[in-house]
């Protein structure tokens, strides 16, 4: 897909059926497993978060009922009104437009670097490390949440739609960017069989997603997620 004039890559799913999207992420990870991972190792309990990619902010409000500050950032401007529309009643949330490799914040004064399914992806995303680098505190982490590919079914429905990514060379990636991984197992929930189809609709190719929405018993299934986490040292960085 070709990026846009401000170099940004459209998003397939969100920026063309955001209140599908919504929908879906109304269904993601109902027991809440991704966010327990992630307080586990990086508790933004009374600091300073940004939410990169953050899209119609569905995030955003979870992380202010704890947080000091929230930030999220997000390049399509119509996504990131949606966002500012949700958390208008919050005083410790902030929108902007903005791009990962190009972050609206100072030096040093973010605690938690936070991206869900955007822009970081493996090669190729080493600007927007080295971006959260700057602007995370001493003691500070990235925190980037993907889908595991390696893990069935969802992770078998990507390869089919994607043959050429490779989950290996992507872990290798982080791995050698200094990550850590974590692997949370979680669990979708739909309302409707005709919700499940939809979202199996903007995820996935036509026939791959009818193959999903046959696979899927019921309207609910297992989902894997990766969870690479990078801390900026507290103390003296030797070179």
């Amino acid at each position: 897909m070709r990026a846009d004039r401000g170099g940004v890559i459209p998003s397939p799913n969100i920026w063309h059926w955001p209140h599908l999207y919504e929908a879906e992420n109304r269904a993601q990870d109902v027991d809440g497993a991704v966010f327990e991972a992630i307080r586990s190792v990086a508790n933004w309990a009374s600091k300073a978060v940004v939410d990169v990619g953050c899209g119609s902010g569905f995030h955003l409000p979870i992380f202010a009922a704890d947080a000091a500050d929230v930030l999220g950032v997000e390049p399509h401007e119509p996504l990131a009104a949606a966002a500012r529309s949700r958390v208008a009643g919050l005083p410790n949330v902030d929108v902007k437009v903005g791009r990962a490799d190009s972050l609206p914040v100072a030096d040093g004064s973010i605690d938690l670097v936070h991206a869900r399914t955007a822009y970081f992806f493996g090669p190729g995303c080493g600007p927007g490390i080295r971006e959260a680098m700057r602007v995370l505190r001493p003691g500070g982490a990235l925190v980037v949440v993907d889908l595991d590919a390696t893990a069935s079914p969802y992770g078998d429905w990507m390869r089919a739609d994607l043959p050429q990514y490779d989950p290996a060379a992507v872990e290798a990636f982080f791995d050698a960017q200094g990550f850590e991984l974590l692997r949370v197992g979680t669990r979708w929930a739909f309302p409707d069989r005709r919700t499940l189809r939809e979202v199996m609709g903007i995820e996935f190719s036509p026939r791959v997603a009818r193959m999903a929405a046959r696979e899927v018993d019921g309207l609910a299934l297992d989902v894997r997620y990766r969870i690479h986490v990078r801390c900026k040292p507290a103390g003296v960085e030797l070179r």
